[in-house]
């Protein structure tokens, strides 16, 4: 199968870890952004077999994980208003500061998991009785799906329709890491669903400023082992460049279409992160001509404020201070049928992947 089954191949994989184990003479911390890799890393035994002086460091790459506390509580607040709230199945079991959207539905709640905003559109065709949201989640990889369903609902006169719009963006993200005193990053692994809509004009700024090697990879596991290597190849040079290991999937342009379809709804502004905070101009806001599709301003929930758990070190893990092993809570309090935050519920959550596939071990 061609550029999937090549890039799970064993003796291949076993090759660029022994190239690793031979270029790596100094200690380096590299940073996978997307929780996607850090699954394929975990899943796959590959952090496990890593040299100790070549430390992977786990990032922020997952939107379920940095979508605010507040978000969730907004979307449950609507939930319990007889809003129909439609979401991608990632989300539901997230939870907010009294209760996940899974267990506001439990309640009564009509809760519509889907697989795509266009869904929702329907739906709210379907019940003009009723107020449809879509919760739009995610980094600029769903970006283009969200804002298509705005459009249509505009160009249909669709009005019982609006969207929670949750979008994060990855480089904004990436240089609130590195511009953190605690950082020890010395290489990037990007994220190539990412660059795969963006392109990679965004990454080239950051490599010059903070002098620091990105490669974007893919996430089989050779697609992560090389990525590592071409890293390390950097690193031990004393290089830094903006390198392209999915050139199979990504092309430096990007997704022209996307980008155009993302442009005509979406601006970009201010995003609060979970457990990281505020980052200026990290995320998309509805365009002032498509606010009517704007939930948190349709239903007056913008003022909803939600402190973090105390108990959950989320915001020291999405920033790669700290690994899920490390939290006092981890297979304790916080276990996947009982989650304290986002990252431990998540199908891309570092917590998630360490405690289905590394015996809670590293």
């Amino acid at each position: 199968m061609k550029y999937l089954s090549e890039y799970r191949n064993l003796e291949a994989t076993k090759r660029y870890l022994e190239l690793i184990e031979k270029t790596a003479i100094k200690t380096w911390n590299i940073m996978e952004i997307c929780g996607g890799q850090t699954h394929g890393l975990v899943k796959n035994g590959i952090i496990n077999l890593l040299p100790e002086n070549v430390r992977m460091i786990h990032g922020p790459g997952c939107p379920v994980c940095v979508t605010p506390l507040n978000l969730i509580d907004k979307a449950v607040e609507l939930l319990e208003n007889g809003v129909i709230v439609c979401s991608f199945g990632d989300m539901v079991r997230v939870p907010g500061s009294k209760k996940s959207l899974l267990e506001a539905k439990a309640n009564g709640g009509d809760l519509r998991i889907l697989y795509s905003p266009m869904e929702a559109v329907n739906i709210a065709k379907q019940n003009p009785d009723k107020e449809v949201v879509f919760f739009a989640v995610g980094f600029e990889t769903t970006a283009p799906a969200n804002a298509l369903s705005v459009l249509h609902a505009k160009k249909e006169q669709v009005k019982n329709y609006s969207i929670l719009v949750s979008h994060v963006l990855v480089p904004p993200a990436m240089e609130g890491i590195l511009g953190d005193e605690f950082c020890t990053i010395d290489a990037f692994l990007g994220a190539g669903h990412v660059c795969a809509i963006m392109g990679m004009k965004e990454y080239y700024p950051l490599v010059e400023k903070y002098k620091i090697p990105i490669v974007v990879t893919g996430f089989e596991p050779l697609d992560l082992v090389q990525g590592i290597y071409m890293a390390l190849v950097q690193l031990e040079k004393g290089e830094h460049k903006l390198e392209n290991q999915y050139a199979r999937v990504v092309r430096e342009e990007g997704n022209l279409e996307a980008l155009k379809i993302i442009a005509s709804v979406f601006e970009v502004g201010d995003r609060e992160w979970r457990g990281i905070g505020t980052i200026p101009d990290s995320g998309y806001v509805l365009k002032p001509q498509f606010r009517d599709y704007d939930a948190e301003s349709k239903f007056g929930v913008s003022s909803i404020t939600t402190p973090e758990n105390s108990e959950c070190i989320a915001g020291q893990i999405l920033k790669g201070i700290k690994k899920p092993h490390e939290c006092p809570q981890f297979g304790k309090a916080c276990n996947p049928s009982n989650p304290l935050g986002a990252p431990m519920v998540s199908s891309e959550g570092a917590c998630a992947a360490y405690y289905h596939f590394s015996n809670h071990l590293n």
